[in-house]
């Protein structure tokens, strides 16, 4: 397994990296949800909203991103 070539292009311009790091962290806020039990927080928000939030980041993979790939479609 190697890196793309253009691999910091992605990293930093990529919608579907962006959507992972945001479904990573409300995927941390669950565990923390569940460790800490705060009131008023109820159980699955945050694992609800890093599904929704993993569906973005899927989709996003497949659209050509013109800041990455110089492209308009």
């Amino acid at each position: 397994m190697r890196l793309i070539d253009d691999w910091r292009t992605v990293l930093r311009k990529a919608w579907s990296v962006k959507f992972n790091v945001a479904a990573t962290l409300f995927g941390a806020a669950e565990v923390a949800v569940a460790i800490w039990k705060p009131d008023g927080v109820p159980n699955g928000m945050f694992a609800g909203g890093a599904a929704a939030i993993s569906i973005f980041a899927n989709v996003s993979r497949l659209l050509a991103q013109k800041e990455i790939h110089g492209t308009d479609k």
